[in-house]
Parts: C-alpha cells; sequence; structure tokens
C-alpha cells in the first residue's frame, strides 16, 4: 500500500571486539551480553532467576564510554570488589558523560588510564586470569579529532583479572540492513537517513543507534519523535494525493 510506512529502530546491537589473544576465554563478555544477562535477564536477582553470570571479585572494563560506565557500576552492584576501567587514552579523551565519570568515580571504581590490553591470559582452565596491557602515550590527533594513542615500547605490565566486560562500541546487526533492497549504508553498516529519518527506501524510516551508531537513549528518543511527525506528514500527503480530484476540490 502507498500509504503504509516503517520505522527501523533495531540499534546498533552486534558487538565490537579488540581482535587480542584470549578474547574467547570463559569470563570474558561484551557489555552487551553483560548488561542484557544482569538486567533484562535479571541476573542481579539470583536465584529468583536463574541466569547464569560471572561474578568476578576483580573486573576490568575495556572502554571509556557511558556503556563502559554502566557495566562497571554493574559490576559494582553484583558484589566485586575491585572494579577498572581500562582505556587507551587519557582522562580528557573519555568520552563518557562526566556525570557518568564522576558517579564511577564516587562508587570506588579504579580508572586506568592510557592503558591498551594486548592478550588475555586463562588459569589454566579456560578462564580469564589476568589481562597483559601495554602503556600508551598519545600522538597526533585522528580521524575523531582526539589525540592518537601510541604503544610505549617495553612498558607491558599485568592487571589480575577474573572477569573482563569489553566495552568498546557496537556495529550494525546486518541481518536487516541487507536484506532490503535500495537501503543506502554508510562505510561502518550504518542506515542513511536525513534529520527527519528519511532512508533511500520510500515509506521507511529509521533513527537512533542504526542510524548515527552508539549514543543515548534521549538522542534516539528524539529521532523517533521527529520521524513520527514525518511520517504523520507523508501519510496525509500520499491520502491527499490518493483522493478524486472531485473530493480534494470538494
Amino acid at each position: 500500500m502507498p500509504d503504509d510506512a516503517v520505522f527501523v529502530g533495531v540499534g546498533a546491537g552486534l558487538p565490537s571486539f579488540l581482535g587480542v589473544p584470549g578474547e574467547n576465554l570463559g569470563g570474558v563478555y561484551s557489555a552487551n551480553e553483560y548488561l542484557t544477562r544482569a538486567n533484562l535477564m535479571r541476573a542481579f536477582d539470583f536465584p529468583n532467576y536463574d541466569t547464569p553470570i560471572v561474578h568476578g571479585r576483580n573486573v576490568c572494563v575495556i572502554g571509556g564510554g557511558n556503556v563502559a560506565m554502566d557495566a562497571a557500576r554493574t559490576a559494582v552492584r553484583l558484589g566485586s570488589e575491585r572494579v577498572t576501567i581500562v582505556y587507551r587514552r587519557s582522562r580528557t579523551e573519555l568520552p563518557a558523560r562526566l556525570e557518568e565519570i564522576h558517579h564511577a568515580e564516587e562508587e570506588g571504581i579504579v580508572f586506568s588510564m592510557l592503558t591498551n590490553p594486548v592478550r588475555f591470559e586463562g588459569d589454566g582452565q579456560g578462564r580469564v586470569s589476568r589481562i597483559v596491557c601495554q602503556r600508551m602515550e598519545l600522538g597526533e590527533p585522528d580521524a575523531s579529532g582526539r589525540r592518537r594513542p601510541v604503544p610505549v615500547p617495553d612498558s607491558e605490565f599485568v592487571i589480575e583479572s577474573d572477569l573482563v566486560i569489553v566495552a568498546i562500541g557496537g556495529g550494525a546487526n546486518p541481518l536487516l540492513t541487507r536484506t532490503l533492497p535500495g537501503l543506502a549504508l554508510n562505510k561502518w553498516g550504518n542506515i542513511v537517513a536525513d534529520a527527519n529519518g528519511r532512508t533511500s527506501v520510500p515509506g521507511v524510516w529509521a533513527g537512533g543507534d542504526i542510524v548515527t551508531g552508539s549514543a543515548t537513549v534521549i538522542e534516539a528518543m528524539g529521532a523517533g519523535k521527529k520521524a513520527a511527525r514525518d511520517i504523520h506528514r507523508w501519510l496525509e500527503e500520499e491520502q491527499a494525493a490518493s483522493r478524486p480530484a472531485w473530493v480534494a476540490a470538494s
């Protein structure tokens, strides 16, 4: 039907990983999985909800965004003794909101800045037990405008950790986007849409992380409202165009 409209708001929930040795060890989660288990699947309410989740004593969260702060603070609430944020740039470059960083520090979360994991090592039984990291220093700005982290030679050191949560962003799940002919995507696989959410396919709108990449819930809600208003206008125009001329003139 020409007056049908679809809004795509599937998010960008495809987790990203570091691609370093040992990432397949037990106790290494993506932030997506960890937060889904802890919150949506109610692992926090064990044993009323018997959702399996690793409860680490020494937790490391890799990344510096809002999701990393969420994961770190969730680990605190699940009883971890020590939670460390591992971030490869300095505090100045942290992408998380200032209030999120402040609350994390208030809760005793440790920040290990200018630190980059190079491999995860296990305990001999298939579970992660420590992270081998390398010190970094800041070089010239990269494409993001932030100073690029550069490895410091011969600076490897170890952080003991029995639970690692990788929170370095997410990508667009290609299952939907690659099965809709004519849908324009950018180089990251996100849907290309205008300010009102209109895509390259007539009658299809999109908004939220599937368009912008990882951002906030508030921004996604705003995109949905803009698209809803535009969809309403479009439907009214389509309906008006489909009326017979004598009806439109009466």
